[in-house]
């Protein structure tokens, strides 16, 4: 009776208790055959956030040097914790694909600093080796960031149908001529 009643306290320890958090959830990787879900964004809006939604994606970008060979690697994420939808019960498909062109912004800039990668590369010292790669990986952040921006200016958030089939249709267009920079 003992070794049961230590058994259930034990797992009742391990319930989550009133007002507890469920554990954070691990970016996402950008992959072609895994679009975006309502699912996907568990972040709430502040109360002064006006947008309908929220997609927070990041570039993941690393260097190293072993035996003064110089690796680098560069991933496009988006991050569940910190993505929201104002109203998931009533999301629209174009919303959705809004925040999906987000994400997929940053794979294109991710690939673009892979493509930049294999040129710093070639003349990579691995005793100057932090300095030369943040101010590579600081212009295409800034690159991104700009683009972002336009992005969501110029189809005001995706409100603009037109102008938002010409950024799905463009994003798509350099996802397909920078695929030799995809991850495989």
């Amino acid at each position: 009776m003992l070794s049961f009643l230590n058994s259930l306290l034990f797992f009742a320890g391990m319930l989550p208790g009133p007002g507890a958090r469920p554990a954070p959830a691990v970016p996402i990787a950008w992959s072609a055959t895994r679009p975006l879900t309502v699912a996907d964004f568990l972040g709430r809006p502040g109360p002064s956030d006006q947008l309908a939604a929220l997609t927070t994606s990041d570039l993941k970008a690393d260097a190293a040097c072993r035996d003064f060979v110089f690796t680098g690697t560069v991933r496009a994420t988006f991050n569940p914790n910190t993505s929201w939808i104002r109203n998931p019960a009533t999301v629209s498909a174009a919303l959705l694909r809004h925040e999906q062109i987000h994400f997929d912004i940053t794979e294109v800039y991710a690939r673009l600093m892979r493509q930049k990668l294999l040129v710093f590369q070639a003349r990579a010292d691995c005793n100057k080796l932090q300095p030369a790669f943040n101010n590579l990986t600081k212009g295409v952040y800034d690159q991104w960031d700009r683009e972002q921006n336009r992005y969501d200016a110029e189809t005001n958030h995706g409100l603009n149908a037109a102008k938002q089939a010409y950024w799905d249709k463009q994003t798509q267009v350099k996802l397909e001529q920078l695929k030799a920079f995809a991850v495989q």
